[in-house]
């Protein structure tokens, strides 16, 4: 079968030529360097995974314990943890299923029993050093409790308390739905729905010593619709009194806010020590504020494109605690295109917002304008402490202040991201973001956030944030794009271990895991190395390898920046190392004058562009083959469409990269004429399929099998693709009849064996005959083992060099 699987090859590429118009001037800057697939994962041992339990699904609420050296992961009916070192060697679970009379009351309202009546784990919070608070949905009916999981690893403890208390508020009834949670101090903080019908969602802290507080019930101008996405502690100053808690989350526009329905990102703030009114908003947030997410490509027309779909978002943290840099993931809501983009915020811009104008509206008819009236004092979002007005809790703030506040939870004024435009914009791809996060780098040059985006296909992109002089002035690198579950499924839940140098990955069918970095896969030459402009690694001397800040060695490169191995590995010029030739060679093919041929070469990096050259048998000199009717280049190869005689000679593949060329294989194509192959079809063609025919100045080692030779060429005398395929297909179901007449003929052989006890005279006749048998069966096994071996090395079309 491999003569004809080289032959569909070939036809499939002459099928290139109508993908290849305008290829030159193909933008390759916005696609992955490298991009590895599932299988090319696991067999380069960079994955590790967790299939997943035949009862469970939803893998969807992360916990990472790096102390403890475990993954928690809540699921449908189950809670496991998980190894660090490797999820899929070692694991413990523990079921919580769903009372059965839960089960039973949300069959009869209508509910799926399998996808909706259970028990999905939303909630997974650390409560102190022995337990950690966990929360379920119930069937419909949210539930929660504490989970021991012992002080130390070695305890060998996780179990569920028996103490099973109400969940509303804290976990969504809903499965479909999204919960954002954290517990802080003893306390809940989180953005759920709160009634069976998915209609009351709300902002709540329970638990603790305080009473329950949420938003204000029933009202659009708080939240209209919304979905949380995350909750975030972020200190004011450095007075504890001031801690805020952020909420990122998405919702419908406010009433006369768009003039149709559309989808917002938002971030709300409110107050650590918020208690609630004392005659108005009692145990209702009297500091709640939510100002609009912007991510947008500015337009030539004036006209945004914009991104409010909020899917994820991760907090970078900084030098100092009160300004971390905020990192969000958006997909777009159009009909027209599908798209995704990250946006980077800044804490100064954010807290800049909620310090402008309310957004006011005097009646239904009329649209959201700046509040331009007087603000009652303390300014309303003010945390009440020693640091702003002396108020020692918001139950002391004044009516005014309570009553503005209820009537204008909404900022005027968005918050923009830096440099006013996304990092990263897909838009031209089959999937959309629905994760991230990112990893502080410190390289040779400095220090580099690299991002890793999951998206809805189970793939995670590697992507390098590389300033050019300043924040306002970036540079996105995308260097990896990697598959990591065995089928396409979203990525819901990513959690980052810089202890373990590790990733972990959740979705509907399972839990994966795979390395931050893997230097071995960019080659095993200094410009490869450096190319890569990848801040984990580095080229040590003798390879690709982790770069580690505290080593000093003379020999190591690395330039994140540029990504220029002219500079890096100049000294290293007259080492093969430098180019890769250390493992280099040279190919022969063969053609057929007036048919066509494909010279495969792929590079390693989908950013590199081919080069081709041609030298003649003899001719030092070298000459550039550029695309024309008969030469077609593609990110395969060289497609030749109508041989002639003249085509015969060197042919050179290049990449160019960065500035950096370097040689990949050389082709020596030999194009046999019309005449000599209408000699070699004229022989008997069973006495021609069983002896090799060499021309007189070939080698023994370079000898033509022709049947074969016609599997890889298209010989002009064959009129049509369709009878060249049915031709190859009439005699590969002829040797499969052949194959399978043997064997029964060998059954039969066994069957008669087998009676010689009982008839001698049988077993007789079958020794006579069974070694002629025998003997011709072998004899047709061994010239189909060297027929395939000899089709494999003529046809297959050389590879990249590492």
């Amino acid at each position: 079968m491999g003569a004809f699987w080289g032959s569909v090859w070939l036809l499939l590429a002459g099928l290139v030529v109508l993908r290849t118009e305008g290829y030159g001037a193909q933008n390759k800057n916005n696609i992955p360097r490298l991009k590895l697939s599932y299988k090319e994962m696991l067999e380069s041992n960079n994955l590790e995974t967790f299939e997943g339990l035949p009862n469970s699904s939803s893998y969807h609420t992360f916990l990472l314990d790096e102390e403890k050296g475990r993954l928690l992961v809540g699921a449908k009916d189950h809670i496991f943890s998980f190894n660090l070192l490797n999820i899929s060697q070692e694991y413990t679970q523990i079921p919580w299923l769903a009372a059965p009379n839960r089960r039973d009351e949300c069959k009869w309202a209508g509910k799926d029993l399998s996808r909706e009546c259970s028990n999905f784990i939303k909630v997974l919070q650390p409560f102190n050093h022995t337990h950690v608070y966990a929360c379920g949905t119930g069937a419909f009916h949210p539930v929660c409790t504490y989970l021991e999981v012992g002080r130390k690893p070695e305890d060998g403890v996780f179990r569920l308390e028996p103490h099973i208390e109400n969940g509303r508020g804290k976990s969504p009834y809903d499965p479909r739905l999204t919960t954002a949670s954290m517990l802080i101090d003893g306390e809940l903080y989180a953005g759920t729905s709160a009634d069976f019908m998915g209609r009351d969602f709300a902002i709540f802290r329970t638990l603790g010593k305080h009473h329950p507080i949420r938003t204000e019930q029933h009202d659009s101008r708080w939240l209209n619709d919304p979905r949380f996405v995350g909750v975030y502690q972020v200190p004011e100053s450095d007075n504890p009194e001031d801690d805020k808690i952020y909420l990122f989350f998405r919702e419908n526009a406010m009433d006369g806010e768009y003039a149709g329905k559309a989808t917002y990102a938002r971030i709300g703030q409110l107050c650590k020590n918020d208690l609630g009114g004392h005659r108005s908003l009692v145990n209702k947030w009297t500091t709640f504020l939510k100002a609009r997410l912007i991510c947008s490509v500015p337009g030539t027309n004036g006209i945004d494109t914009h991104f409010d779909e909020l899917q994820d978002v991760f907090l970078m943290s900084s030098k100092d605690p009160k300004s971390p840099i905020v990192y969000a993931v958006f997909t777009t809501s159009s009909n027209i295109f599908k798209g995704s983009a990250v946006c980077m915020y800044s804490m100064a811009d954010i807290r800049r917002v909620f310090l402008g104008p309310y957004a006011h509206r005097d009646g239904p008819n009329y649209q959201w304008v700046p509040f331009q009236g007087r603000v009652p004092y303390p300014r309303p979002g003010t945390c009440p402490s020693k640091t702003f007005g002396g108020f020692d809790t918001t139950k002391d703030l004044p009516d005014e202040v309570v009553t503005f506040a209820r009537a204008h939870p909404a900022m005027f004024n968005p918050i923009y991201p830096i440099n006013n435009r996304p990092i990263i914009v897909k838009t031209d791809v089959d999937y959309q973001f629905t994760q991230i996060v990112v990893d502080k780098v410190e390289a040779e040059d400095g220090l580099y956030d690299v991002m890793f985006i999951g998206t809805d296909i189970g793939t995670v992109l590697k992507v390098v944030s590389i300033p050019r002089g300043s924040w306002h002035d970036l540079e996105e690198v995308l260097l990896e794009e990697m598959t990591v579950f065995r089928e396409p499924t979203a990525i819901t839940a990513m959690e980052l271990s810089t202890k373990q140098q590790q990733l972990y990955l959740g979705s509907d069918i399972g839990v994966s895991q795979m390395p931050l970095h893997r230097c071995e896969v960019y080659g095993k030459a200094c410009a490869e190395c450096c190319l890569a402009r990848d801040p984990y690694c580095a080229w040590d001397g003798s390879e690709c390898s982790r770069y580690f800040p505290m080593a000093k060695r003379r020999t190591r490169r690395q330039d994140i920046r540029n990504g220029d191995p002219l500079t890096q590995c100049s000294d290293l010029q007259h080492d093969e190392e430098l180019n890769g030739l250390t493992t280099l060679q040279d190919k022969t093919v063969y053609g057929v004058e007036n048919s066509s041929t494909f010279l495969e070469c792929s590079p390693k990096s989908q950013r590199a562009r081919t080069h081709w050259q041609y030298q003649r048998s003899g001719d030092q000199r070298r000459e550039e083959v550029k695309s024309e009717d008969r030469f077609i280049r593609t990110d395969q190869g060289l497609l030749i469409r109508t041989l002639s005689k003249s085509d015969s000679g060197v042919y050179i593949c290049q990449a160019v990269e960065h500035g950096f060329m370097q040689t990949l294989l050389k082709v020596t194509l030999e194009v046999i004429g019309t005449e000599r192959l209408d000699n070699l079809l004229q022989r008997d063609g069973e006495g021609a399929a069983a002896n090799a025919y060499a021309p007189p100045q070939e080698t023994p080692n370079q000898k033509l099998w022709y049947r074969d030779f016609l599997s890889l060429v298209n010989h002009p005398t064959l009129h049509s693709v369709d009878e060249f395929c049915e031709q190859i297909w009439k005699r590969e179901r002829k040797h499969r009849k052949q194959k399978a007449h043997m064997v029964q003929a060998q059954q039969q052989q066994q069957q008669q064996q087998a009676k010689t006890i009982l008839s001698p005279s049988v077993h007789a006749h079958s020794q006579i005959h069974a070694p002629s048998l025998a003997a011709k069966w072998k004899h047709l096994q061994e010239r189909q083992k060297g027929r395939n071996r000899r089709t494999h090395d003529i046809q297959r079309a050389p590879r990249s060099i590492d």
